[in-house]
C-alpha cells in the first residue's frame, strides 16, 4: 500500500513506488480526463511568482477530477501581503477555505514554511531557487513514456544550471534509478550546486560537466534544456550566458533519432527550430511533457485528496 503524502515540498519525498503509483493512476486519466472523483473539494492555487503551465495544469486537473478552484495569480500584488501579511499568516487563512494549496513563492523554503502552519496539504509549486517537484515528477513521467524506461540513460541538462530549480528537482528523482549518467552543461558562472552533485555521487549516479553542447548531442538519449533565467542572476552573469546554448537547424542533426529534447518551458531564444520540426519530428518532446504534466497533477491530486 502506497503511503499518501500529506504536502509535497521536495521531490526527495517521492519513492519508487510512489512514482510508479501516479504514472499509473496518470495513464488512467488520459484515457478518462473527466471524472467527479474529487466533487465537492476546493483547490487554491496562490501564485506569488508569474506561471502559465503550472497554475493553468493544476486548475485544469483540479476541475477535470470535479473540484473547484479558487486563488490569484498574482498574490505578490493581489493578496494581503501586498498590506504586509506574512506568507504564514495567509495560508492559515486560506486552509480554512481550501482542502488544498498549491502554492509557488519567490523565497526558497516558502513551502516548507507553509507546511508547518497549514491545516491542509501543501503542494510545492516552485520556490525560488529551490525545487519544483510536479515539474520532476512530469518530466519523469515523459522520459518514460518516451523512451520506454528510465533506467540506464544519459541526460544532458544544458542551461542554467545554478538558477534552475526544475534542474534541481529532476535529479533528485534521477537518483532513484539505476545506471544514470547526467551531463551538466553550461557556462561556469551557472554550474550546478555542490549539494546536488554530492547527492548523485551518493546514490551512484555518474556525472560530468561540459561547456560545449554540440559535442555531447550524439552520445545523449534527453536533452533537457532550460533558458537563462534573467530574472535570478545578475546582468553581468546573463550577458555571459544568453544565446550561448542554443538548439537549431545547424546543430539538430546531431541529436540522435531516438533521442528526445525536452524544455519545462518557457522557452526564449535557446530552441530555434521550424515549426513544423516542433510539430512532425518525434525528437521534439517538450509540448507533449505540457500534456503530461495535466495528467501527472490530477494523479496528484487524487493522491493527496480523495
Amino acid at each position: 500500500m502506497v503511503e499518501r503524502l500529506n504536502h509535497l515540498i521536495e521531490s526527495q519525498q517521492l519513492d519508487k513506488e510512489l512514482l510508479e503509483s501516479l504514472f499509473a493512476e496518470a495513464d488512467f486519466f488520459k484515457s478518462n480526463p473527466k471524472s467527479d472523483l474529487l466533487k465537492g473539494k476546493v483547490i487554491a492555487t496562490l501564485f506569488y511568482e508569474q506561471s502559465t503551465r503550472t497554475r493553468l495544469s493544476f486548475e485544469s486537473a483540479a476541475l477535470r477530477l470535479g473540484a473547484s478552484v479558487i486563488g490569484t495569480e498574482n498574490a505578490k500584488e493581489f493578496s494581503s501581503v501586498a498590506k504586509g501579511e506574512s506568507l504564514e499568516d495567509t495560508i492559515r487563512v486560506i486552509s480554512g477555505y481550501a482542502d488544498c494549496i498549491v502554492l509557488r513563492h519567490f523565497e526558497e523554503g516558502a513551502a516548507k514554511r507553509a507546511a508547518v502552519v497549514s491545516r491542509v496539504p501543501i503542494i510545492n509549486a516552485g520556490d525560488g531557487k529551490g525545487q519544483h517537484p510536479t515539474q520532476a515528477l512530469l518530466d519523469i513521467y515523459t522520459i518514460e513514456k518516451e523512451l520506454g524506461r528510465v533506467n540506464g540513460l544519459n541526460i544532458a541538462c544544458v542551461g542554467d544550471l545554478a538558477s534552475g530549480r526544475t534542474v534541481r528537482s529532476l535529479c533528485y528523482l534521477l537518483g532513484k534509478f539505476g545506471g544514470m549518467s547526467v551531463t551538466f552543461v553550461s557556462p561556469p558562472n551557472l554550474r550546478i550546486g555542490d549539494d546536488i552533485k554530492d547527492y548523485l555521487t551518493r546514490h551512484g549516479v555518474k556525472f560530468k560537466e561540459e561547456t560545449d553542447l554540440n559535442h555531447i548531442l550524439p552520445e545523449t538519449d534527453v536533452v533537457y534544456l532550460t533558458r537563462i533565467q534573467k530574472e535570478r542572476i545578475s546582468a553581468a552573469d546573463y550577458e555571459k550566458a544568453h544565446g550561448l546554448y542554443v538548439i537549431n537547424q545547424e546543430n539538430f542533426g546531431l541529436v540522435r533519432p531516438d533521442a528526445r529534447i525536452m524544455h519545462p518551458l518557457p522557452h526564449v531564444d535557446e530552441i530555434s527550430l521550424p515549426f513544423e520540426t516542433e510539430q512532425k519530428d518525434k525528437r521534439i518532446a517538450y509540448f507533449r511533457q505540457v500534456d503530461n504534466g495535466l495528467y501527472i497533477r490530477m494523479a496528484l491530486l487524487s493522491h493527496m485528496l480523495k
